[in-house]
């Protein structure tokens, strides 16, 4: 078989190869195969490259290159294939995120070119679930409505500026931020219980495949936590994830958030791997 040292660039024709691949670790991979199984190859509809390591045909690793750096099945030799391309074209994502062995290798080939990272999160557990929580679900988490964009709007925002430490406010305005929230709520990813026109728990299913699909977005409101909002509405949506989207249900968590990875475990997820994720 021909041996490369290099990536390549893929496009449709590897399609089936790639999903193949992905669906080797359909948990681990979710994010990634649900961009490929939506979208394909193409870079303009799929908001970025995928890189390929191995002749076509012998494909053994790939590597995400959109808004985020996503290595996928990645030993050594693709991970210095994939540094290579990244230091040549230079940094365009806002993320590096992937298994904790791979992302910590790349970001090693890349911090004397790309500088110093705003924040690295070195462990972050991955969890599933493949089953109804053991703990009842709350009744009222449900399905967020499009009148009801504004309410959530802020909750999201809220949520990402506490875990990414940077509002999605920020560059453009929020546009794309915008546009995301408003695209899971038409699709019916989107849960949340509201009480008064305030959002007490809400969640998003950001990653949907045949045989996994990712939760994020996790976020219960400051003055209420502590209460097992978390633990009753992740059960309620780990209950219609499953009855409509995926049997299995996955998250990744930083494992300094002891609360958010202790209700996670209340509510029936087990750690199955880590990732790591450079933040910039």
């Amino acid at each position: 078989m021909l041996r490369t040292t290099a990536s390549r660039v893929l496009d449709d024709n590897d399609r089936d190869e790639v999903l193949a691949l992905l669906d080797t670790d359909p948990v681990g991979n979710v994010f990634v195969a649900s961009r490929v199984r939506s979208v394909g190859l193409n870079p303009a509809r799929l908001g970025g490259q995928m890189w390929g390591f191995g002749p076509r045909g012998g494909l053994t690793s790939i590597c995400y290159a959109g808004a985020n750096l996503v290595p996928v099945n990645a030993g050594t030799d693709a991970v210095h294939a994939f540094a290579d391309r990244a230091r040549k074209q230079g940094r365009r994502c806002s993320s590096i995120v992937g298994p904790a062995d791979a992302v910590e290798l790349l970001w090693e080939r890349l911090e004397p070119h790309w500088g110093t990272a705003r924040a690295i999160r070195w462990a972050q557990p991955v969890m599933v679930i493949a089953e109804p929580s053991p703990v009842p679900a709350d009744p009222l988490v449900r399905r967020v409505r499009p009148d009801e964009f504004d309410i959530l709007l802020p909750a999201c925002v809220a949520m990402f500026t506490e875990e990414v430490g940077v509002s999605p406010e920020a560059g453009d305005g929020g546009v794309l931020y915008r546009s995301r929230v408003a695209e899971l709520i038409r699709i019916g990813r989107s849960y949340a219980r509201i009480e008064g026109g305030r959002v007490v728990f809400k969640a998003e299913i950001g990653a949907v495949t045949p045989h996994a699909c990712q939760i994020q977005g996790v976020w219960v409101h400051p003055d209420l936590r502590g209460r097992g909002h978390a633990v009753a509405g992740m059960a309620a949506v780990v209950k219609h994830a499953l009855d409509y989207f995926a049997p299995v249900v996955s998250l990744y968590v930083n494992d300094y958030n002891a609360p958010a990875r202790a209700a996670y475990r209340r509510a029936g997820f087990v750690e199955v791997g880590t990732f790591m994720s450079v933040l910039f």
